[in-house]
């Protein structure tokens, strides 16, 4: 298997994840997150149905037969709504469980599988090396959903790295997403889509929040008059 520096991470943000889960209580599940209306309950659930759905595409890779991300939005929606109301002990088995499934699926990859690419849901091709960032940034992300104590600010600043440059490489593969530059004033962190766009200058962590549109853009500036923009829409 290449070596990748995921991995590492990407086992660290699973045990925070499940550290957070393991905390809330049965009534803690129903809550508000910063993703309305899902629950708790259903951010967690998505959490694992989404590891699910990366191993299919890493069955995918493996054996070079087309196997979709997920047969389809309603059925997504419906796996995740029917296992968001369960008690907090089994939605942290399905996440070590989903997880440890993606461990084995990366984990048994022959070395050939590397160089594939599959298609996300969204149409974006990856590589496998390219899902465990997205399987990161699905972590991260809908940690600080939760509400629950873990916010942008406490995604280690190498991994909101990552997640950042991952999702400014997904808008820079559309013909739609208009020029920006982003500045983070913290970490010296910068990045460009197309020219001429405004440049919006804020922390890393509030920029990692902005542009996945869980926060708006009141702690942020921008090099144009009047408020910050929207974000660019990032999946």
């Amino acid at each position: 298997m290449p070596t990748t520096d995921l991995l590492g991470p990407l086992a660290t943000s699973t045990d925070r994840f499940v550290r957070t889960v393991t905390a809330l209580t049965d009534a803690d599940i129903r809550g508000a997150t910063l993703v309305p209306p899902w629950t708790r309950g259903h951010v967690i659930t998505h959490v694992a149905r989404a590891g699910d759905s990366l191993c299919r595409l890493l069955t995918w890779a493996r054996t070079g037969v087309e196997t979709p991300q997920y047969t389809g939005m309603d059925a997504r929606a419906a796996e995740i709504e029917a296992g968001a109301r369960r008690p907090v002990d089994e939605l942290v088995a399905d996440v070590l469980a989903s997880a440890a499934r993606f461990d084995d699926a990366i984990g048994s990859l022959p070395d050939a599988a590397w160089d594939h690419e599959v298609r996300l849901r969204t149409g974006e091709a990856r590589t496998p090396a390219g899902l465990i960032a997205a399987r990161l940034r699905e972590l991260e992300v809908h940690h600080a959903d939760l509400a629950a104590g873990y916010t942008f600010a406490d995604v280690p600043p190498e991994a909101a790295r990552w997640i950042i440059g991952d999702l400014i490489e997904a808008q820079r593969r559309r013909d739609s997403t208009p020029p920006l530059r982003i500045e983070a004033t913290d970490t010296g962190l910068t990045h460009e889509l197309g020219s001429g766009g405004p440049t919006v200058r804020g922390t890393q962590a509030d920029l990692l929040g902005w542009l996945t549109g869980r926060t708006g853009g009141a702690t942020l500036t921008t090099s144009e008059p009047g408020p910050v923009p929207d974000a660019p829409y990032w999946i």
